[in-house]
């Protein structure tokens, strides 16, 4: 177990975006949270790096409580990728070379470099490299945040819908991509999605959250069309199409 999340509760002032919330990751798989609009989902992948702070509760990381944490001390243990990027007027680059900055003590080294360089190459970013960020697409900017978080070479990846800028080809090459490491390097990922068929293709556990409180939980595989329906308010089914699910709406017709 790399993070335990215990009874984690947050408020917008009078507003209560979640209660309750309960689960922990492991090395090795990717979580995915959904849930609909405003159901608090970027909420509670905020919380888990300290960007919130929750009114209850505890996030604990390697058996360490975030809380005791410093601001470097969660750097090395964990990467975000928000939905807003900032498109400041630096090269893609050094942007990406500022994921390095939780690891750096004196000066950026030539293993540091090398590090960048490899990333760069991996998600085919070298026609990027000396693009400043403020002439850049949402989708240019959406894959240097998200090697600026792998070069960060953290044991857990927080990505909030980390494939929303993107077009089919690069949002399969990003999911892959994120796949592989995980597997390869042992960490942890979790993801906000809104795309549910991308999410049951990749992840390997879901949270579906509604009405405040985790509704639903469990391995990918284990997914009910209820389960589903419950939360999103649309008949669905479940298929299967050379071993993955797909959530096939099926309008007022009755589910299976």
């Amino acid at each position: 177990m790399i993070l335990k999340v215990n009874d984690l509760a947050f408020c917008y002032k009078s507003h209560e975006a979640f209660k309750n919330i309960n689960f922990s990751i492991h090395p090795g798989e990717i979580t995915v949270i959904l849930g609909p609009n405003g159901v608090g989902k970027t909420t509670l992948l905020k919380c888990l790096n300290s960007i919130l702070t929750p009114q209850k509760g505890t996030v604990m990381v390697s058996d360490q409580n975030i809380k005791e944490m410093t601001v470097k001390q969660i750097a090395r243990q964990i990467s975000y990728v928000g939905q807003r990027i900032d498109s400041s007027r630096i090269t893609a680059f050094d942007a990406i070379l500022m994921g390095r900055h939780p690891h750096i003590r004196f000066k950026t080294s030539d293993s540091d470099l090398k590090k960048v360089d490899a990333i760069i190459k991996k998600l085919n970013l070298s026609h990027l490299c000396l693009k400043y960020l403020d002439q850049m697409s949402g989708g240019e900017l959406q894959k240097v945040a998200i090697a600026r978080a792998l070069v960060q070479q953290t044991g857990i990846l927080l990505l909030d819908e980390p494939t929303s800028s993107l077009d089919l080809k690069n949002q399969i090459h990003i999911l892959e991509l994120i796949k592989n490491i995980v597997i390869e390097h042992h960490i942890s990922a979790v993801m906000t999605m809104h795309d549910l068929n991308a999410a049951l293709r990749y992840a390997d556990k879901y949270l579906l959250l509604k009405d405040k409180i985790i509704y639903g939980a469990g391995l990918i595989k284990d997914i009910s069309s209820k389960t589903v329906q419950d939360v999103y308010g649309v008949n669905v089914d479940i298929v299967y199409y050379k071993g993955f699910p797909i959530v096939v709406p099926i309008g007022n017709e009755k589910a299976a």
